[in-house]
């Protein structure tokens, strides 16, 4: 069956998408669970409604509208967080869910519910075209670029923000870096897995890989394997029983957390130290 689904032009580009995807997000993923960030990709995903509305009600290119409305709500989320207005979990909750409003009552008005945006909500993988892959290349490679620059300094701040800070680590530049970056990574993935579902790829990776792996190094290694197995495991499943793609791979990353999880060392190791 491999064989066949890999002679379909439209299979070879999901593939092509998604792997470009799943090793971006399986990278940042490292960065979103080491630091305990995971609420924000819930927020910036579920923010990029607004963003995907304004493109379609103005006419304006869908990506473009989502890019600058996600890395504003970025950037936002950082200032007003890291200002101590509001607390973070506080400031994400509030500007996703009005964002989300905003979407939503956008495209009410202007009674403009297509199919495009229905596939912007849920995925549409094996609808990417060529085009569609040059884009998320871009963004794919510019991403990782950037994470791999500023790697060792983010690693820092994620391990201990104050000693990083005493320093002279730019703090304050590198949060605000990370989640920009996550806004991109979560605009360049919800073609593919869609709004809904593309922050558990920012998460499900490198949570695994916690499971099973000792070392940042490992961890990170295994994070874009697993993302990478999850994506094939769920475009196999989704072709051959017809099902939507993007949650198949998601229920793939969610199954393979699960079987990590019951034989993680890690777990282990805290059940016998309660033990004793």
């Amino acid at each position: 069956m491999l064989s066949e689904m890999l002679s379909m032009p439209f299979f070879l580009h999901a593939l092509i998408g998604g792997l470009l995807v799943v090793v971006m997000l399986s990278f940042l993923s490292f960065f979103v669970v080491l630091r305990r960030i995971s609420f924000i990709g819930v927020g910036i995903s579920h923010s990029a409604l607004g963003g995907v509305a304004l493109g379609i009600v103005l006419g304006l290119n869908i990506t473009l509208t989502a890019t600058v409305f996600c890395a504003g709500i970025a950037l936002l989320i950082g200032f007003i967080s890291r200002r101590g207005y509001v607390r973070e979990d506080a400031a994400i909750g509030i500007t996703f869910s009005g964002t989300m409003a905003l979407g939503i009552t956008l495209i009410a008005l202007s009674g403009s519910y297509t199919s495009s945006l229905f596939s912007y909500l849920f995925g549409s993988i094996l609808s990417i075209t060529r085009s569609d892959i040059y884009v998320i290349a871009i963004y794919s490679a510019s991403i990782v670029t950037l994470l791999v620059v500023f790697f060792k300094q983010l690693l820092n701040v994620s391990f201990d923000e104050e000693v990083a800070m005493a320093t002279g680590a730019p703090v304050g530049f590198l949060h605000n870096l990370l989640l920009v970056l996550i806004a991109l990574a979560i605009v360049a993935s919800i073609k593919l897995v869609g709004i809904v579902l593309v922050a558990a790829l920012l998460v499900l990776p490198a949570a695994t890989a916690y499971q099973i792996a000792q070392t940042y190094r490992k961890v990170l290694a295994l994070s874009i394997i697993l993302g990478i197995v999850s994506l094939v495991a769920g475009l196999v499943l989704s072709y051959g029983f017809d099902l939507p793609s993007g949650a198949t791979i998601v229920l793939c990353a969610c199954l393979i957390f699960f079987a990590c999880f019951a034989v993680s060392p890690r777990r282990r190791g805290r059940r016998s130290n309660q033990g004793g």
